[in-house]
C-alpha cells in the first residue's frame, strides 16, 4: 500500500504540473515513518568538532507519530514558494486510531483556515471513518446530509461578500467504479481538475495491481 500511495501521489503531481500555468508547481510529499538525519549518527569514538559533548537525556518517553502523510502540494512562487492547494490521499495508518484520525484532520483543518484550496481522498476499505464528515464537524460546519465514508472531497474557503464560505465537493466512492474528477482551488481563484481515475490506473499499471488495458 505504501509504495502504490507513493507512486499515484507522484502520477498527481506529474498530472497537476503539465496543468499549472508558469510560477507555480506541484510536489508530492510522502512519508510512512520517522525521517533520521544520517548525519545524526555518530561514530564510535568520533568526538564532535566543537570539542563539546552532549549530556546524556534526562528522561526517554514513549513517542507516538501521528500516522503517514501522503500529499501534494501545489506552492506559488510568488514570495514563496508559498503553499496555494494540498491533495491529501488517506493512507491506513491514518484511519488506524483516533489519534492518527484527529492528526490528519486538524492538519486539513488548518490548510482550510489559512485559504488553501484542499482535495481528500479516501479509498482505503479495511478501517471505517467518515473523515470528512470528522473534518466539517472540526470546523464547525457539519453537513446533516448522510453520505458514504469512502469518498473524494474538495473543499474552497472563499469570501463573497462580507461573509467566509467552506464551498463543498463531495463525490462517492465505491469499488469497481471509476474515481471522480475533483477540482482544486487554487489561492487567487485559479482552479485546477484532480484526474483521480487516469492516475489511479496509471498508478495501477506501473505497480502491476491490475493489468494494462
Amino acid at each position: 500500500m505504501h509504495s502504490f500511495l507513493n507512486s499515484w501521489a507522484t502520477y498527481l503531481s506529474s498530472q497537476l504540473n503539465t496543468l499549472l500555468p508558469a510560477g507555480y508547481f506541484a510536489e508530492a510529499n510522502v512519508q510512512f515513518g520517522v525521517e533520521i538525519d544520517v548525519a545524526t549518527f555518530e561514530e564510535p569514538g568520533a568526538t564532535p568538532a566543537t570539542g563539546w559533548i552532549a549530556p546524556p537525556p534526562q528522561n526517554s518517553l514513549p513517542l507516538e507519530f501521528p500516522g503517514a502523510v501522503v500529499e501534494i502540494g501545489i506552492f506559488s512562487k510568488s514570495g514563496g514558494p508559498l503553499l496555494a492547494g494540498a491533495i491529501e490521499l488517506v493512507s491506513p495508518t491514518n484511519k488506524d486510531r483516533q489519534l492518527h484520525r484527529d492528526a490528519l484532520v486538524s492538519k486539513c483543518a488548518a490548510y482550510i483556515q489559512a485559504g488553501v484550496g484542499l482535495v481528500l481522498v479516501d479509498v482505503v476499505t479495511e478501517r471505517f471513518a467518515d473523515l470528512h464528515r470528522e473534518l466539517l464537524i472540526r470546523l464547525g460546519a457539519d453537513d446533516p446530509v448522510c453520505e458514504p465514508t469512502l469518498s473524494g472531497s474538495a473543499y474552497r474557503p472563499v469570501e463573497r461578500g462580507d461573509t467566509t464560505v467552506l464551498d463543498v465537493w463531495r463525490e462517492p466512492i465505491a469499488v469497481d467504479q471509476p474515481l471522480p474528477t475533483l477540482p482544486l482551488w487554487l489561492r487567487g481563484g485559479l482552479c485546477l481538475p484532480v484526474e483521480l481515475e487516469a492516475t489511479y490506473e496509471r498508478t495501477c499499471i506501473e505497480q502491476r495491481v491490475q493489468p494494462a488495458a
